[in-house]
């Protein structure tokens, strides 16, 4: 069997749709990074950006495990979105609409020459409209960070959705059924303590906080 192929209820959540895998991607802004060194298991969550076929990720050059994964050690990638809690009539039938990838690959440092346009793939997939409100990188920053891409040789995507799934008999009782969308979005625009005096939230935040919606269906 392979290792992208679903071990259990796969006619219910496995989806080989690749849209939907750039769709989780596009949303996502934190992925889990899974590899192993000296026969040991490691994790490494992260900032991530899609970028095209690939994801980029980026650190500090200080960091162990980002010049690690920069050598190309096979690593797999796990992204989720949870959309919303399943409220059945029963504990057993309970359950969350979600979509979870996980993506196998490798990591390769960004050539030099790409470099800033990757770190602008980053802010803008971040903060969408960010990077025109601020100052252009300092040849210091650039060199303190390390900015990978990795590529998608392999992936597994899962997909549930739909409503309770109550036995009859628990249907015909009296205990309420539904879903919960998750909201999701930015609920304030705090202030640093040392913003100098009339600076106003950017167009970018401003945004951000105005698209706080579910914008999600059950179906």
């Amino acid at each position: 069997m392979s290792r992208t192929s679903p071990t259990r209820m796969g006619e219910k959540y496995a989806n080989r749709d690749r849209a939907g895998l750039d769709a989780l991607l596009a949303d996502a802004r934190v992925g889990h990074f899974a590899f192993a060194v000296d026969g040991q298991p490691n994790v490494l969550p992260s900032a991530i950006a899609k970028d095209g076929d690939g994801i980029l990720v980026h650190g500090s050059t200080g960091s162990r495990w980002l010049r690690l994964l920069a050598t190309g050690v096979p690593v797999a990638l796990a992204v989720t979105a949870l959309d919303a809690l399943v409220v059945a009539r029963s504990a057993f039938e309970s359950s969350m609409h979600f979509r979870s990838a996980v993506i196998f690959g490798s990591c390769a440092l960004v050539p030099e020459d790409q470099k800033v346009a990757a770190l602008d793939r980053v802010t803008e997939a971040l903060i969408p409209g960010r990077l025109a409100e601020l100052r252009t990188h300092s040849a210091k920053e650039l060199a303190a960070t390390l900015i990978l891409r990795m590529t998608i040789d392999e992936w597994s995507l899962k997909v549930s959705a739909g409503w309770p799934e109550d036995e009859p008999a628990d249907v015909a009782g009296d205990a309420w059924a539904g879903v919960l969308p998750t909201a999701t979005g930015f609920t304030a625009a705090n202030a640093a303590p040392d913003l100098a005096v009339g600076i106003a939230v950017p167009d970018s935040v401003r945004r951000m906080l105005e698209n706080r919606a579910t914008g999600y269906s059950p179906t």
